[in-house]
């Protein structure tokens, strides 16, 4: 073939416009969102839309990284019998008869290249549509199992982005599966690990552990947090940044207070409200202590940092024990339930692990493997062969 007709290949399979449809949570909506830029920067003159619930939290976060937001009615399902649930429910059978041809008008309307779902129930009418009206569409599944709305889209869609290859075994047309990975943000990789230690002033020789936890369950979590912070002031083995949260940062100061540990006495130990310079505290932490969330994991394994994950039992189909166990065969982290969780055993199980190098390190190097950085590449090149 000649290098003309390559480059008019090239041409043709330019991706000019493009919808995203996501919603529910920031770990659907941020992946999303890094592919949009990716695709900006290779198309200056690309237009990209993005389609989610009037009620998301998509609607605030869209608007914010720039990009126009149109909307469907669509909601989700209560298994609750109250009255209150059950209307609830009645509003989103209603949803799911209108949002059809609400997602139809916008596509006939805009004429998208490509329809990209990276998940949530939101993403469920565009997609379906898309692909009855013949427009490639391809859906990314960042848990390590497809939740209801994959599940749902999967006879549709021209390919499902997944996380990690053992994520394929779940699928009923594994020929579909194209593992990609999530995307990271771009900030986590600008600093070495030794550089971050020494920005954060953290490089005495000693480990870094980093903590935080979802909103959800927060509150018990954050009393165990309590009590492993008052066992490592004894010694201050670590060095040791808990993000407790809004919601948490008092109580855990006042548990402390009661516990006789007064942190400006020791200076290697931090409790924030918020940890606001993620990127360079995850770049320099020797060891995570979180819940086990589709973006905290896709950091972890980009960055190659162990991890103690305690995976929160208040989500829907248990998926964040599903992505901690994942990992955990793999050999990169140590999962404990949270009925089996303490302050005690978070802080046993953390120097079990920190004072054994040969231990650790096998668990970078097994996080690291499952890391994938160019994750808004691959998502990319895989839809574009859909073209």
């Amino acid at each position: 073939m000649t290098s003309f007709w390559k480059g008019a290949l090239l041409v043709e399979k330019r991706i000019d416009r493009v919808i995203f449809t996501c919603g529910g949570t920031a770990g659907h909506v941020n992946p999303a969102i890094a592919v949009a830029q990716l695709m900006a920067e290779k198309n200056p003159q690309i237009k990209i839309l993005f389609v989610g619930a009037e009620r998301g939290l998509e609607k605030d976060l869209i608007p914010k990284a720039g990009y126009e937001f149109r909307t469907v009615h669509i909601s989700s399902f209560h298994r609750s019998l109250k009255p209150a649930e059950i209307k609830h429910n009645l509003v989103s059978l209603y949803n799911m008869v209108r949002s059809p041809a609400e997602a139809r008008a916008i596509l006939k309307e805009f004429r998208p290249d490509a329809v990209i779902g990276t998940g949530g129930y939101a993403s469920y009418p565009t997609v379906k549509a898309a692909a009855k009206m013949g427009i490639p569409t391809a859906v990314h599944e960042s848990n390590a199992v497809p939740g209801l709305t994959t599940e749902l889209l999967e006879p549709y869609a021209g390919r499902i982005m997944v996380g990690f290859e053992s994520c394929r075994q779940h699928y009923k047309h594994p020929e579909k599966v194209a593992v990609t990975g999530t995307p990271v943000r771009e900030d986590f990789f600008t600093l070495t690990k030794e550089a971050a230690k020494e920005k954060l002033g953290v490089n005495d020789g000693r480990p870094l552990i980093v903590s935080f936890w979802g909103s959800l369950g927060a509150s018990g979590m954050n009393a165990q947090m309590a009590d492993m912070l008052a066992l490592e002031a004894g010694k201050e083995p670590f060095h040791h940044i808990h993000g407790a949260g809004k919601s948490g940062y008092a109580a855990v100061l006042k548990a402390l207070a009661k516990k006789g540990v007064d942190l400006k006495d020791h200076p290697s130990l931090q409790v924030r409200e918020y940890i606001y310079d993620m990127a360079p505290v995850m770049r320099a932490a020797d060891l995570v202590i979180c819940r086990a969330g589709a973006s905290t994991v896709s950091e972890l394994t980009a960055l190659g940092v162990p991890a103690i994950m305690v995976p929160s039992p208040y989500v829907t189909n248990n998926h964040q024990e599903k992505n901690a166990r994942a990992l955990e065969t793999h050999g990169g982290v140590e999962v404990l339930l949270e009925q089996d969780s303490s302050g005690q055993a978070l802080f046993q199980t953390a120097a079990g692990i920190l004072h054994d190098d040969v231990r650790r390190e096998a668990m970078a190097s097994a996080m690291a493997e499952l890391g994938i950085r160019d994750a808004a590449q691959r998502i990319y090149e895989t839809v574009q062969e859909l073209l």
